[in-house]
């Protein structure tokens, strides 16, 4: 038997099928964008900053219409490492159709759609950051497995269980499903979460009646009776207090620590000087019980409720959405939701002073994300957490549509940059494809992007001569420059500092062409049942 290190893979038809993504332009659509009235945000950013000044409007938002596999890959090379929070709500395969989602990929194709998602959405997050991945019981253990794979093992944080409905009779001789699945996972160990506690439930209702059972007499105040000795030998913190008996292994906090809590009359001292002192934690400034991974006090929206939309594809209520965000972020801190639907994932990181990212390929991101964000904007939105999170409006974001392709097919059949693309276009593909940063200089026109403080990229489909490479190698001093241009005379290996690559040639290999989305063919020959679990060497 090999003694090499073996791993669980979850393996399915066309798995080792891949294509390559075009890294796609984002065209704004200036007349989609939108922002608060300036006079309305001055007003709104006076009476925000008095109450919560670290919750800023932002105007830097991104809302995205196109296939999300093509988003993704058009966001990676600026954003990568940047996003804090990812938040997605995929198609659950559950076999069903909804008007805006194909509900019912075959599970080899859903498993790869994902699969490629995912590896970019990884990309994508900050080393502190996470994601949460909705999903109900019909592919969760495989995309558990198939998450382990990209994420790795160790950085699976929890799976928090949402009581989403309620359950009556059995349907079909089954016992009835009242939850969906949340998968957590951490980019890196290098993260810290913002807990949460509840007053509200049950349990924590109980705890408060059988603990919170003593009145302070001056005060009428409720308190629990807290110990303060420690559980395992502390030679260091062993004293004497007030002729009271000392614990067995000492107390758990300093002298100065006891003196403190005495002051502020935080401590109860018994009548026997034998028994030990006790800390007073007041019900008044109790904050709960920690919240757990099975949350059962979120209620799904209610037909009247004011957040309630038209959406027909599972709308989930803010409150959802503010309690991952409050466990995962901090103001300021970027959110990106990939499965955007009717917008609520942007909607509730806008009210709650967080940047965001979403992005949608249906046509009900025009009637239902566009119009139910506007309103968020203009303080319009008197549904969800809008009261919660003290929201006042303002702030605003830019609407995006993804570019077509780069490269087409003439009618004599050559590969060829296509017409619609105007030189500016052009340059930010090209800045996109060989890995620069899209940012046009103000003074030099030939400086279109750069890729550090030395190294920079100059597109244009123009000839290329000598004497222009001459004069942009001296300009340059140490640097060096990309040049991509249509044709060029001349010897372009004549300058150390200077490349030159023709183009569509130099880009030909670099994608996939062509293409509207990346949907994998149904393999008709294989059946659901052609899934393994296979120890690979």
């Amino acid at each position: 038997m090999s003694d090499k290190l073996q791993r669980l893979e979850l393996v399915w038809p066309g798995k080792n099928e891949r294509v390559d993504v075009e890294p796609r332009i984002l065209i704004e659509d200036v007349e989609k964008s939108y922002s608060a009235d300036p006079k309305i945000q001055e007003k709104m950013n006076r009476q925000l900053f008095e109450q919560e000044p670290e919750i800023a409007p932002t105007f830097d938002n991104m809302l995205i219409h196109g296939d999300n596999l093509l988003a993704l890959k058009a966001l990676e090379a600026e954003y990568s490492g940047k996003v804090k929070c990812i938040y997605i709500d995929p198609p659950y395969n559950t076999g069903n159709a909804f008007e805006h989602y194909d509900d019912g990929y075959e599970h080899s194709i859903w498993l790869s759609l994902m699969r490629d998602r995912l590896e970019i959405l990884k990309n994508l997050l900050a080393n502190d950051g996470f994601i949460f991945i909705q999903i109900d019981n019909n592919e969760c253990c495989y995309l558990k497995i198939l998450c382990d794979e990209i994420f790795g093992r160790n950085n699976f944080v929890n799976d928090i269980l949402w009581k989403r409905r309620g359950g009556s009779a059995n349907p079909n001789n089954r016992l009835n499903n009242v939850t969906d699945y949340i998968l957590w996972y951490s980019k890196s160990q290098e993260y810290e979460i913002n807990y949460i506690f509840s007053l509200d439930d049950e349990n924590t209702q109980e705890y408060i009646k059988k603990r919170f059972n003593n009145i302070e007499e001056k005060t009428g105040r409720r308190f629990m009776k807290s110990p303060i000795q420690s559980p395992n030998p502390r030679p260091t913190l062993t004293y004497d207090y007030k002729g009271y008996k000392t614990p067995k292994n000492g107390y758990s906090i300093s002298l100065e620590v006891m003196k403190k809590w005495d002051e502020e009359g935080k401590l109860c001292f018994p009548q026997s000087k034998s028994q030990n002192i006790n800390r007073k934690i007041y019900l008044d400034e109790y904050k709960g019980q920690p919240i757990n991974n099975l949350w059962t006090d979120i209620k799904v929206i209610n037909p009247m409720s004011k957040e309630r939309s038209t959406f027909d594809g599972g709308q989930k209520p803010e409150a959802l959405i503010e309690r991952i965000l409050t466990l995962a972020t901090k103001p300021g801190d970027l959110v990106l939701d990939s499965f955007l639907g009717s917008g609520t994932t942007a909607a509730v990181a806008h009210k709650m002073g967080r940047r965001w990212i979403g992005i949608e390929m249906g046509d009900h991101i025009y009637s239902h994300c566009l119009p139910r964000l506007k309103r968020v904007i203009d303080c319009e939105d008197a549904g969800g957490i809008t009261h919660s999170a003290k929201w006042q409006g303002g702030g605003g974001f830019k609407f995006y549509e993804l570019g077509s392709t780069l490269i087409v097919t003439d009618k004599h059949g050559r590969q060829v940059i296509s017409d619609k693309y105007n030189p500016e276009m052009l340059a930010e593909a090209m800045c996109k494809l060989m890995g620069y940063k899209y940012a046009p200089d103000k003074e030099n026109y030939w400086k279109q992007g750069y890729s550090s403080e030395k190294n920079f990229i100059f597109t244009t489909t123009m000839n290329v001569e000598e004497q222009l490479l001459a004069e942009m190698s001296q300009a340059l001093g140490d640097g060096n420059l990309l040049i991509c241009c249509g044709a060029f005379t001349g010897n372009k290996t004549a300058y150390d500092n200077i490349t030159v690559k023709k183009i569509p040639q130099a880009i030909l290999k670099k994608c996939q062409w062509g293409s509207a989305g990346y949907p994998l063919p149904i393999r008709e020959d294989f059946s659901d049942g052609d899934f393994e679990f296979e120890d690979e060497e």
